[in-house]
């Protein structure tokens, strides 16, 4: 038999760990409960940063972790640019005023929305993600 296993956490890599974190918190209503600075050495954008829900939720918790080779992706994708390996998927109920929200938070709408039921937009360091209904 199997050990249990159960994703947990999502790391998303980004040049701005402390900024996308806090991002994500005023867009998910979720605290930022762990932020460390950048090590020795390091510029003072980089460090780590953890959102999670309640311990009694059952979403997933997101890190931010600073990359310092970090491209911005393209979306959509195009042949020879930096594409996005992941993006999150986040439902709504109401998905105009979920993207009103989501834009009020900093994120830009994509130009290219490839469904009627679901908006792309980008995070304020690129990375795709959708809402949908």
């Amino acid at each position: 038999m199997p050990p249990t296993l159960q994703a947990h956490s999502v790391t998303i890599g980004t040049s701005q760990p402390l900024e996308l974190a806090r991002f994500y918190s005023r867009l998910l209503g979720l605290p930022v409960t762990t932020q460390e600075g950048p090590a020795p050495g390091e510029p003072e954008e980089a460090g780590w940063a953890q959102i999670r829900p309640p311990e009694d939720a059952t979403a997933l918790t997101l890190n931010f972790e600073y990359e310092r080779c970090y491209v911005r992706p393209v979306w959509p994708s195009a042949p020879g640019e930096q594409t996005a390996s992941q993006h999150l998927d986040i439902k709504v109920d109401d998905l105009d005023a979920a993207v009103e929200w989501a834009v009020g938070c900093g994120a830009v709408l994509a130009e290219f929305q490839p469904q009627d039921d679901v908006r792309v937009l980008l995070d304020p360091d690129g990375h795709p993600f959708c809402l949908f209904l």
